[in-house]
């Protein structure tokens, strides 16, 4: 008997052998309700394809566990899940509350440590991912005779005589495939201009995380954030196992790109026969930040598509490409997800990667 596929299913035919959709793909909504990530409202979401992944509303429309085929991919940090109102905006109390997770987003007017400026305080990699979304909606279409999933919202970092930026987003994807479309805009909907700082935090965990696993780019410059990661420059893209008193290392990538500005990276696990790659485009996003900890219970690589560096926005780094948003201007930030299955999928994904020029 012929197995339905993305290429010779329809709604009808799918209709025959289910009751209800959620047997076979769809997105569960409900609220956690226990420690500090009660209340939470999030979405699960499975594309039929061995993809499952879960949104959280509350978090900034962030991405918390991802796993493919069975097999973890993310990181969930020490902190666990926490809800809004447990956010520490001061000095680095965002990390009680940082899940990690498989995205967390960092911004809008800071990113990195937390600085000072013109008696303004600005805290660790800034407020957004604390921010609860608005306006949330959690949908199946058919479009082009196939199911395509959709989440999407919108965060508002705002105050009374300050800022009114708009973060938009929209994440989604489509049944049998094994990709994730991470749509964003940001708005300035306020009366002056604003400065604007944004990170995609990706991060990668065990079991696709281990000593076997390789980060993949097409890096033309690496420069250490530091002293502590000059001495790991020569290993960057490879991984250790969890190891005792490891110190963080950050590492800036310029990628090369297309003609268009396209570019990508991804982390593999030949052993596992599984990777994730992350595309986007440096037209919008110019920066990679790479972040290595290898230590034991804090395992985790990030994989950070960026326009500023971490340094926070007073980072003398960040002096002469800070960017900004004019009252009423919108700015676009696409990213997909891809897993990759097999080593087919591998391979080619890692000769395009190397070919990029």
């Amino acid at each position: 008997m012929q197995q339905m596929t993305t290429t010779n299913f329809n709604k009808r035919q799918m209709l025959k052998y289910v009751g209800d959709f959620s047997q076979l793909f769809g997105i569960k909504e409900y609220t956690l309700a226990g420690g500090k990530a009660k209340g939470v409202k999030a979405f699960d979401v499975r594309t039929g394809s061995g993809l499952e992944f879960t949104v959280l509303a509350d978090r900034c429309l962030d991405i918390a566990g991802l796993s493919f085929k069975g097999t973890n991919c993310s990181y969930i940090s020490k902190a666990g899940i926490v809800a809004p109102e447990y956010y520490e905006a001061n000095g680095i109390g965002f990390l009680r509350s940082f899940f990690t997770g498989f995205l967390t987003t960092c911004g809008l007017r800071n990113v990195g440590s937390p600085c000072e400026e013109n008696g303004e305080i600005f805290s660790l990699h800034g407020r957004i991912s604390n921010t609860p979304a608005e306006e949330v909606c959690a949908q199946t279409e058919w479009v082009d005779a196939a199911p395509v999933l959709t989440i999407s919202g919108k965060m508002r970092e705002a105050r009374l005589f300050g800022e009114n930026l708009i973060l938009g987003r929209k994440i989604t994807c489509r049944y049998g495939e094994n990709r994730i479309t991470i749509e964003n805009t940001v708005e300035n909907c306020g009366f002056k201009r604003e400065a604007l700082l944004l990170l995609f935090h990706f991060n990668m965990g065990y079991p696709l995380l281990d000593e076997d696993a390789v980060l993949v780019t097409p890096t033309e410059k690496l420069t250490p954030r530091d002293p502590e990661a000059e001495k790991g420059k020569t290993y960057n893209h490879q991984c250790q196992p969890p190891t005792p008193d490891y110190q963080e290392q950050v590492f800036y990538h310029n990628l090369k790109a297309d003609k268009n500005g396209a570019t990508c990276v991804a982390l593999i696990n030949k052993k596992l026969e599984i990777g994730v790659a992350i595309r986007f485009n440096k037209n919008q996003l110019f920066n990679f930040t790479q972040w290595k900890q290898m230590g034991e219970g804090d395992y985790v690589m990030g994989m950070e598509p960026c326009n500023c560096y971490v340094g926070g926005r007073t980072d003398p780094r960040n002096s002469e490409i800070l960017e900004h948003l004019e009252p009423g201007e919108i700015r676009k930030f696409d990213l997909t997800v891809e897993l990759l299955n097999g080593r087919k999928e591998i391979d080619a994904m890692t000769k395009y990667i190397t070919n990029l020029q």
